[in-house]
């Protein structure tokens, strides 16, 4: 029995089975995703979604599916029952409305080695396993007639769609409808500046141009979203081939033109050296891994897909779990001078890799890239290589900050770090609804100052390790006065914990996550007893087994549940939504106060998301949950820092229980 595996009656199950998805990337910003059913639900969803460089580097869906039909007796005259079963699925207008309804032929679905299921009409049972190429935009599906009492013909129609994943797609004049031949199958393009897409068979087969336009198909989670969820595909016509019990026949989707007779050891190769989904801890690992991209000998990190791509904040925040976690330093290493490179003058770093943006306005970015930094000095101890290749890189970062740069950050004369201008959300609480920040915390930021002040400690600390006598004598007073101020600006006696922003003599202590930072990181500008009063208000306003609430229940703006069109799902993403990231910064606070009596509920919270390896995004964690119970997952169906921080929670559990046995 596999790890995660579905059955017949889950599978046949709509209500059930189309909220679970699956996404895989190839590490080079391909990537593949559907439901388990392969009925897609989303215009993210497609079996082939490729960065296109002709179009900014922005991903296309050019494959969206692929239809299989098993086609008995055709060549029978004798044959009483000639049958065509059709194993697609897809949602048309009305409600309830599937046509074909090719999921009650699925018998069972397994991830591990890689994505299997299992068809059977009648006689016949159809095994099919689908795989992406690492670094290279190639989709591969292989079918295995498993058992037949006769011949048995299967029929493949590519839907295809050539269109951006914000976009949806609909019949018209420009469509290029012709197909052109190539070895065992044919390319095509449907629009001008688009590459050609390479449909072929491992062995030979007919191809049939029958070229038509399926209309209406709906996506029910767009539709859910607010947003349009009707588009119309082309399918160009369809391969036919006959099978024998036993025998295998692979089916190639790519941009360029595959070597026919390779593709079955192709297929082989990519099913080897991946890390099995064979328990929770590797599923995470798995995941963790869907995360990278390899392009230009640069490595980034996806922020989360389907949707996100590349952002300095989400890297910095995910790359220690991502990479460290697994000993991996020299990818940590990888990414870290990647993204070195890309610091602009303005002390902002520049978001890249699937699509450049000039949308650089994170005032935390700098700060967690000291933090990334200071995770892989801890562990590979080697300062001096890390004063070397990035103390100049975080020198102008501390010199940006305290002499200002755009977006009014600034430090002031107390030592604290302000930020923001009207219209603008620099923290990482950046939600915006009809123009205005829903967030916008204008002044002193409590996660921004306590992120700067380990920037400053930790900065001096390598300093110190390698006798950097000018540096040190540039910044060693700062870390005392910025401490004072931190506690003097931020703490409240009364109520016993820290506020989220100041800005003038306005405080605003609405009880949030952003706090717990001034707890759990290396250096920390209060004392252990106010720490312990952080933690304390964090664990009963906000701990739930999904991570932190962004806004405690207590509070009149807290929303309970990210649900609706954008507008009201932006206007609840920080007022109440649940955070995976967040946790891990909990857990580190809450070790390190409680010690030995804080493990059990460390523990019980990181065993606490096995749950999850089975929903929405399978075998990886989504990016939110809602903060109400029984906290459903929410918006992207993979993220990086939610898997990366488990896996860091992880990390700490391991290193704790080896350091008091």
């Amino acid at each position: 029995m596999s790890y995660i595996e579905f059955d017949k009656t889950q599978l046949i199950n709509l209500n059930y089975s189309l909220s679970r998805e699956l996404i895989r990337s190839n590490r080079a910003g391909t990537y593949g995703s559907c439901s388990i059913t392969f009925c897609n639900t989303r215009k993210y969803h497609g079996l082939l979604v490729c960065p296109i460089d002709e179009f900014d580097g922005e991903r296309h869906v050019l494959l969206s599916c692929l239809d299989e039909t098993i086609l008995q007796h055709q060549d029978d005259p004798k044959a009483e029952h000639k049958g065509e079963f059709h194993m697609g699925v897809h949602k048309y207008p009305g409600h309830n409305v599937f046509n074909p309804l090719g999921h009650k032929y699925l018998r069972d679905f397994t991830v591990e080695p890689i994505p299997t299921f299992r068809y059977r009409v009648g006689g016949v049972i159809l095994k099919k396993e689908g795989i992406l190429v690492s670094e290279e935009p190639r989709y591969l599906v292989r079918y295995t007639l498993v058992d037949a009492h006769s011949k048995t013909t299967i029929r493949l129609q590519p839907f295809l769609a050539f269109r951006s994943v914000h976009a949806l797609t609909r019949a018209n004049m420009d469509a290029n409808t012709k197909v052109y031949p190539i070895n065992n199958g044919v390319k095509a393009k449907l629009y001008v500046g688009y590459p050609y897409l390479h449909l072929q068979t491992s062995k030979k087969s007919e191809f049939v141009h029958a070229p038509a336009w399926h209309y209406n198909i709906e996506y029910l989670e767009e539709q859910e979203r607010g947003y349009d969820f009707q588009e119309d595909l082309f399918v160009p016509g369809y391969f036919e081939f006959q099978l024998e019990k036993g025998e295998s026949i692979i089916f190639s989707a790519g941009l360029d033109e595959a070597v026919t007779r390779s593709l079955s050891q192709k297929f082989e190769n990519e099913t080897t050296g991946r890390i099995p989904r064979d328990s929770f801890e590797n599923c995470l690992k798995n995941a963790a891994q869907q995360f990278f991209l390899k392009k230009d000998k640069k490595t980034y990190i996806i922020a989360g897909y389907p949707w996100f791509g590349v952002w300095a904040r989400d890297t910095f925040i995910s790359l220690p779990g991502l990479t460290l976690s697994q000993n991996d330093t020299k990818t940590c290493k990888s990414v870290l001078d990647t993204m070195s490179n890309d610091l602009r003058d303005n002390n902002l770093f520049a978001n890249s890799g699937i699509k450049p943006t000039d949308d650089v306005n994170s005032v935390d970015a700098p700060l967690w890239y000291f933090w990334a930094i200071q995770q892989y000095a801890y562990q590979t101890q080697d300062f001096k290589a890390i004063w070397k290749d990035y103390g100049k890189k975080m020198s102008s970062i501390l010199e940006g900050f305290k002499n200002g740069t755009s977006y009014n950050i600034k430090m002031h004369n107390n030592g604290l770090i302000f930020a923001g201008e009207p219209g603008k959300a620099l923290t990482w609480m950046d939600a915006i609804v009809f123009g205005k920040p829903v967030t916008p915390r204008i002044g002193y930021a409590v996660e921004i100052n306590a992120l700067w002040y380990n920037a400053l400690c930790f900065a001096l600390e390598c300093a110190e390790k390698v006798k950097d006598t000018k540096f040190i004598e540039q910044w060693k007073d700062f870390p005392k006065q910025v401490s004072e101020s931190f506690v003097q600006t931020f703490w409240d006696e009364k109520k016993n914990y820290l506020a989220d922003y100041v800005n003038g003599d306005y405080k605003d202590f609405a009880v949030r996550p952003n706090q717990i930072f001034a707890a759990s990181l290396p250096f920390s500008p209060i004392d252990d007893e106010k720490k312990k009063a952080v933690v304390d208000i964090v664990q009963q306003e906000l701990l739930t087994p999904r991570g932190l609430r962004s806004l405690s229940p207590n509070h009149p703006d807290y929303k309970g549940v990210y649900y609706g069109d954008q507008p009201t799902r932006d206007a609840a993403y920080h007022q109440g939504t649940v955070w995976t990231w967040l946790l891990g910064h909990f857990c580190e606070a809450f070790l390190r106060l409680n010690k030995r009596s804080g493990i059990h509920l460390v523990k019980r919270l990181y065993q606490g998301f096995e749950e999850e390896m089975n929903k929405n995004g399978i075998s990886t964690l989504s990016e939110i949950y809602d903060g109400n119970p029984p906290h459903e997952a929410r918006g992207a169906i993979s993220q990086a820092w939610s898997v990366s921080e488990v896996l860091r929670i992880k990390q700490l559990i391991d290193k704790f229980e080896q350091e008091n046995l």
